[in-house]
Order: C-alpha cells, then structure tokens, then sequence
C-alpha cells in the first residue's frame, strides 16, 4: 500500500476562488439581471454566490450615483491655463511654423527638381 496516496483520504484541496476582473463582474451582473430566472446557473457556472452578486450590485450603484452628482448641466468650462505654459506653448508653436514653412520650401524645390522645371 502506497502511504502518500492515502493521505488524501477522500477530501478534496480546497479550491481556490476565481479572480474576475472589473468588466467580468459587471459582465455577470447584468447577465444575472437580464435573466433572473437562470440566477442560480449563472452563480455556479462562475463560482460565485448570490452576496458576490449583491456587493457588485451594491458597488455599481454607488458608483453611478457618484459620478452623476459629480455632472453639472450646461457648459463644460474651459480650464485656465498659467500664462507661463500659455507663453512657452506659443514660443514653441512659432517656431514649429518656422520648421514647417522651411520643409515647404525645401520640398518645392526638390519637386521642381525631380519634375525637371
């Protein structure tokens, strides 16, 4: 007889628990909503219980609830900026037109050239 085979007896290792991702669990959220009548089928097939389900149902509910208090109607407003990046953003502006326009001449030259004018 074989001792290390033994050991084991007739129990199982405990199973580890699934890892599902953010969009996983709102994948299976809304499956369950969507067809309560398959909520058990649904929990066994991804190894999850009915409170898995209820706490992400909870999470998404206060989830939504903070992100619309944070929208306001109307207008979104323009965000200031400090006239230090404003100045640097126009100095590095003008001299990438200076870049360009010398790229444009230099490419109707070559063009010229290549057409043989």
């Amino acid at each position: 007889m074989d001792i290390g085979s033994s050991v084991s007896g007739g129990q199982q290792a405990a199973r580890k628990r699934r890892q599902l991702s953010g969009e996983k669990k709102y994948q299976v959220l809304q499956e369950v909503k969507t067809n309560p009548g398959k909520k058990g089928e649904i929990l066994r097939r991804e190894g999850l219980y009915l409170n898995d389900i209820q706490r992400y149902d909870e999470v998404v509910r206060e989830a939504g609830i903070k992100a619309l208090s944070q929208m306001r109607p109307g207008k979104k407003r323009q965000h200031e900026v400090p006239l230090e990046q404003y100045e640097a953003l126009k100095r590095e502006y003008a001299v990438q037109e200076k870049t360009l326009a010398a790229f444009t001449v230099e490419f109707m030259a070559l063009k010229k050239k290549v057409n043989g004018e």
